[in-house]
């Protein structure tokens, strides 16, 4: 079976696993009273409160499943990191739930617990030997050794790659839809890096590369699942479980394919939830003032009255226009 089509019949199988587990995770879900609590500033969110969450799990046990079929250094670390991520979000929601609140572990818990998962995987990075602490650097051929710089790199990445996505999902289907364009792109570079790879002659680092795209495909298709059940209005929410795993799966597949400043262009509108978040935040400290109406961003347009529906588009659209742009500025050989 040809790589190409490989990751296909794994796609395929990805969003036929999703559709089918998704309801019997909302029954699961339902049954052990996993619901959201809403923030109680966000008062247009206030029909929300009660839909179950930890959806995360829809799209991730997909992934799971499929790294472990394959089982190459690349898509085992990526998924032993993304669940690592899941674990600590899990336990985030299971606070909320257990105590009816909006605020689970707390901020220095969940630092120490990003930044132990970081430098792990900064150390399989700088250690690996497919990737040898390299980045590429986008609109050139060249790559940059950070040698043991990477390890930090790697960790800034991570957290804030997974701060970014956990920020996003705020409307139903908005950190879905943003993904779905971000590992779509990831996952045409990772066949191209991988024909590459082949045309070379470098079979085994083209394998660790294919392994590496059924990791990503799976995500996408999971993700493509979950969206059936996420769409405005949702019927499950994916939760720190799901948020904090996804944007460690985005941190992942750059990082592993040796472009984390892609994340820039394909996470374009993650970066932008941060971003807005902190200028609202440094600006009003400075003046007392607010830029936005609410932060991060999306919840400014929902202020402005603009539907859930219709900001999920925008993001969707300027996110597919960012992937596009990984395909053009990135290196693959």
């Amino acid at each position: 079976m040809s790589g190409g089509i490989k990751l296909l019949v794994y796609f395929i199988a990805a969003v036929a696993f999703s559709v089918i587990i998704a309801p019997l995770i909302i029954k699961l879900m339902s049954k052990l009273k996993a619901k959201q609590t809403v923030l109680g500033y966000v008062k247009q969110h206030e029909y929300k409160s009660g839909t179950p969450t930890m959806g995360g799990f829809i799209f991730l046990l997909p992934a799971l499943v499929f790294s472990l079929v394959e089982f190459k250094a690349l898509s085992i670390v990526a998924v032993a990191v993304t669940m690592g991520f899941c674990l600590l979000g899990f336990l985030d929601d299971f606070i909320k739930i257990r105590f009816s609140r909006n605020l689970g572990l707390k901020p220095y818990q969940k630092i120490i617990g990003q930044l132990g998962l970081s430098a792990a995987a900064g150390y399989f990075v700088y250690a690996s030997g497919f990737i040898g602490g390299e980045i590429a650097l986008p609109f050139t051929n060249a790559t940059l050794n950070l040698s043991w710089g990477i390890i930090p790199f790697v960790m800034l990445v991570y957290i804030a790659t997974t701060n970014s996505v956990n920020l996003t999902d705020g409307l139903d289907g908005l950190a879905g839809y943003t993904s779905v364009a971000y590992f779509l792109g990831f996952s045409l570079l990772i066949y191209l890096v991988y024909k590459d790879a082949v045309a070379a002659g470098d079979a085994q680092y083209a394998q660790q590369v294919l392994a590496l795209g059924v990791f990503c495909v799976a995500i996408l298709g999971g993700m493509l699942g979950y969206l059936i059940f996420n769409g405005f209005p949702a019927k499950i929410m994916m939760g720190d479980t799901g948020s904090l795993a996804l944007g460690a799966a985005c941190a992942s597949v750059a990082v592993f394919l040796k472009n984390p400043l892609l994340i820039l262009t394909s996470g374009i509108m993650f970066v932008w939830s941060s971003i807005s978040v902190i200028l609202q935040v440094s600006y009003f400290k400075l003046t007392k003032k607010r830029i936005f109406l609410m932060a991060p961003f999306h919840h400014h347009l929902e202020m402005k009255g603009l539907h859930e529906s219709k900001i999920v588009t925008i993001y969707f659209v300027v996110s597919i226009v960012g992937a596009a742009l990984t395909l053009i500025f990135a290196r693959t050989v």
